[in-house]
């Protein structure tokens, strides 16, 4: 199901555009990210990215806790040097 067109967060290309979950919704109930984020922070943090962005992410990082801890900003994202390599690449496809 492809999303609303729009500008990738990350590689900036005009394409339909998916939800990335900042703090993924699978660790929403574990006590751990409850300490460290509001219910509300949790659900609204989010960035629109293009599926190959979005599916990069999930495959450089498949560990979703580790994204919630350590990925859980756009910045936080950008400053990794293999998302960072990924995104280089996906802004050259079309």
């Amino acid at each position: 199901m492809k999303g609303p067109a729009g500008q990738c967060e990350l590689c900036a290309r005009e394409k339909p555009l998916t939800e990335h979950h900042l703090i993924p919704r699978a660790v929403h109930g574990k006590k751990y990210f409850r300490k460290l984020f509001t219910k509300e922070e949790m659900v609204h943090r989010r960035i629109s990215v293009c599926r190959t962005c979005h599916k990069g992410i999930h495959r450089i990082i498949p560990d979703e806790k580790e994204l919630a801890r350590n990925f859980n900003t756009r910045e936080a994202l950008l400053a990794d040097d293999r998302i960072a390599r990924h995104i280089k690449w996906a802004a050259r496809q079309r």
